[in-house]
């Protein structure tokens, strides 16, 4: 049975002196900081957490895939418990490898991998499969929508349906496609939980910085050209991404390494530092009832001041949209 939510968070605020509710650190199981640090981060998302505290998850769990969403909802509700100072993730661990085998093993890996396959997870988890367009009613769409997007720097949901991740962490970007020989303009729709964002030559640089990069309009030739439905070839063509519909829960990956393993970046949200062959995951998170901002280094949690919380070792980011 999951944990309720018994408490309102200006109630639990109040309750504080006994308790510390989403300040409970995770035990490390020898270089699973990866996924210490990426679970810290789920943990604080309010509208995520609300989720399974509130025993909402139960009710649209398919339990024949279900058995690590439930072990991650177990572990949500023994964080927000507020009686330990930390947790062993081990049950989570264990389950969860039995479907995604390569995390199985206890050795370092990415954070973001980790993280899109939570996702994904939970995704298939609770999602409620919406019908299927008949193919036919496609006949005439426009043939240059077929090919894969030209600009990817997302991560996408392949299976159709919704679920709490969809609500909270899909967004919709639009491609923009301009053939150079016959200037048609077609729109290619595409859904995103995670934004890889391109991090510029420069020594220091914002988010603005890498959104803009990520924006900016790109041209597509030699082998990345187009096959333009107007002129019946592949052509040379502009490509600009937009976001058309933002989610509740946005999520940013810094693209920190280059092939030869160089960093850099200067941004706030889940740490990472070290380089492509050794590091150490860790992750700050602003607690949603006293809105401080705390350090989750595996099992060692402690409060920070928010000139600590921007540092040049960002490596995933992750935006609540106002009102939550």
């Amino acid at each position: 049975m999951a944990w309720k939510w018994k408490y309102s968070f200006k109630e639990q605020l109040e309750d504080m002196s006994s308790l510390h509710p989403g300040l409970t650190g995770l035990q490390n199981l020898e270089n699973t900081c990866y996924m210490n640090a990426v679970l810290q981060c789920l943990c604080s998302l309010t509208p995520l957490v609300q989720y399974f505290l509130s025993g909402k998850w139960n009710a649209a769990l398919h339990e024949e895939i279900g058995e690590s969403a439930t072990a991650f909802g177990c572990l949500v509700s023994d964080m927000w418990l507020g009686k330990f100072d930390y947790v062993s993730p081990e049950a989570f661990h264990r389950i969860f490898g039995k479907r995604y085998p390569a995390f199985s093993r206890r050795t370092q890996h990415d954070a973001q991998e980790f993280l899109i396959c939570v996702l994904d997870d939970l995704h298939e988890a609770f999602k409620e499969v919406r019908a299927q367009l008949c193919p036919h009613l496609n006949d005439n769409a426009d043939p240059s929508q077929e090919k894969q997007s030209p600009a990817a720097g997302a991560s996408t949901r392949s299976s159709s349906g919704t679920s709490i991740i969809t609500h909270l962490f899909e967004g919709q970007l639009s491609y923009g496609i301009r053939c150079l020989t016959c200037k048609a303009l077609s729109d290619r729709p595409e859904s995103f939980t995670v934004l890889s964002l391109p991090i510029p030559s420069t020594r220091v640089c914002s988010l603005q910085d890498c959104l803009e990069c990520f924006f900016q309009p790109d041209t597509l030739t030699r082998n990345n050209q187009i096959h333009c439905y107007r002129c019946g070839s592949n052509q040379d063509a502009t490509v600009k991404a937009s976001i058309t519909k933002a989610p509740q829960i946005i999520i940013f990956h810094l693209k920190r390494y280059s092939l030869s393993g160089a960093k850099h970046s200067q941004f706030l949200g889940n740490n990472h530092a070290g380089d492509l062959d050794y590091g150490h995951y860790t992750a700050f998170c602003k607690h949603s009832i006293t809105k401080h901002w705390y350090s989750f280094d595996d099992a060692q949690v402690t409060k920070i001041p928010d000139s600590a919380v921007q540092a040049d070792t960002a490596y995933l980011l992750f935006y609540i949209s106002q009102g939550y």
